[in-house]
């Protein structure tokens, strides 16, 4: 057998090879397209100046369309696979089950699971949950960091010394270990929490296992929570948020990193520390934590939270960077592609709503469809607006996972969790297509200099 199998039983060299079997077929692109769209692969042209450039099939942003070569803004569109989000979220919510195993699998494969290879995927990524207690002691517990995705990233990065077969970039192998990480990363990130409390918070530390039989998302509350206890509503929310977060096309910082890295031909577990490390930075990961900290000042300011008028005036301050941070951001208003709407707010809003129904937060959630309202007319009067504005996933994530009593110091984290499934599917589909390394150009404008002896400087 090949490598790739080692400490692999015969029946998971089976699933995995049909797993594989899926990711290369679904993966390959005709390299043909390059040439039609103009594509520079490796993105440089023949003339060797740098260039932007990029084809997937694991997922698409759509907000606009061409007519007379004129871009018309559209209502936004999530697409992972070719399948509207809202068709893959309508479907699960629908049949009353948990999605994001069922995404994990179709990101990674490019086709929808049965229930039997479903059943099968969840079982091996439950077995898969399982971690050395040497890595959980000498990795995570006795040096917590202060930012959990540290954490994680150190995490990620140490279990390459736990792979027999690290640096094997075979599909096969790329998929077992994707799997891993999937499996994996949810847990890296509590015990990362749990860790950075108990030494720098002084509260007691409390570590759960997993459960089998558990989706992830009920994994994480289970082990979150000292009494491991949840309701149905904030699983199924916590799941959705998972779903939503899992990808996001190819341009975005972290997943345009992993496809960087991916291409010098390094190992996986390095390409994924690099687009947690990428996620990690406050412009791309750290929106939703901004937000709250956004409504937490607004609320402790209005005198009236349901005066519109007063509303608005206080925007307009934090517009001219009169109040807040002084930054003339309204946060969780705009995004760099989506105009009309963001699909991924539109479906998180209404369960957000039920969510504050069950924890009282009724009054709040009110607060934060008035902003969300009256800020894009604000926006559009104060700036030149070269396009529309609308609540982005950023918006009302922040507000459930405080209802969820998730701590901001998991907010990012947890996106990382959910993305790691769509950083690996472009992972796969950069090795699948066995482009060029990566390597934009740089003009440089410095001044040509003479060389100064040291003595005369």
């Amino acid at each position: 057998m090949a490598s790739y199998v080692k400490g692999l039983n015969k029946e998971k060299e089976v699933f995995i090879r049909k797993l594989s079997t899926h990711a290369k077929d679904s993966n390959y692109i005709n390299p043909e397209l390059y040439t039609k769209y103009e594509v520079k692969r490796g993105l440089r042209d023949i003339s060797g100046k740098g260039v932007l450039a990029g084809l997937t099939e694991v997922g698409e942003v759509h907000a606009y369309v061409l007519d007379e070569n004129e871009l018309i803004p559209v209502p936004g569109r999530l697409i992972y696979r070719g399948i509207d989000i809202y068709d893959l979220t309508t479907g699960f919510l629908r049949e009353d089950r948990f999605g994001f195993e069922e995404v994990a699998y179709l990101l990674l494969c490019g086709v929808l699971p049965n229930e039997g290879i479903l059943k099968e995927f969840k079982e091996y990524l439950a077995d898969s949950q399982v971690m050395d207690d040497a890595f959980v002691r000498n990795t995570i517990l006795e040096i917590p960091s202060r930012d959990i995705m540290n954490t994680l990233a150190r995490g990620v990065l140490t279990l390459y010394n736990y792979d027999d077969n690290p640096d094997d970039i075979s599909i096969e192998n790329v998929i077992r270990q994707s799997l891993e990480l999937i499996a994996k990363v949810p847990l890296i990130a509590v015990y990362g929490y749990q860790a950075y409390v108990h030494k720098y918070l002084n509260q007691s530390l409390v570590l759960h296992s997993p459960k089998e039989g558990l989706s992830i998302a009920e994994n994480i509350l289970h082990m979150l929570r000292p009494d491991s206890k949840y309701t149905k509503l904030e699983a199924t929310i916590l799941d959705l948020l998972l779903v939503l977060h899992a990808e996001h096309g190819g341009g975005n910082n972290s997943t345009f990193t992993t496809h960087v890295v991916t291409s010098t031909g390094t190992d996986t577990y390095s390409a994924i520390s690099a687009a947690i490390a990428s996620l990690k930075g406050p412009r791309h990961g750290g929106a939703n934590i901004k937000v709250r900290q956004m409504f937490k000042n607004i609320k402790a300011t209005l005198k009236d939270w349901e005066d519109e008028d007063e509303i608005k005036d206080y925007l307009l301050k934090i517009l001219r960077k009169e109040a807040f941070d002084r930054s003339g951001l309204i946060y969780g208003i705009g995004h760099a592609v989506y105009s009309i709407s963001d699909p991924r707010s539109e479906i998180l809003k209404g369960y957000a709503q039920q969510l504050a129904k069950e924890k009282g937060y009724e009054k709040e959630f009110n607060l934060y469809e008035r902003v969300e309202k009256l800020a894009p007319e604000i926006i559009a009067k104060e700036r030149k607006m070269y396009k529309g504005v609308c609540a982005n996933v950023d918006y009302y994530s922040g507000l459930v996972y405080n209802m969820l009593g998730i701590p901001g110091e998991l907010f990012t984290p947890l996106f990382a969790v959910s993305r790691v499934v769509g950083w690996c599917a472009h992972r796969v589909e950069e090795l699948v297509n066995a482009g060029k390394i990566v390597r934009p150009a740089f003009k440089s404008v410095a001044e040509r200099k003479e060389y100064i002896p040291l003595k005369s400087r």
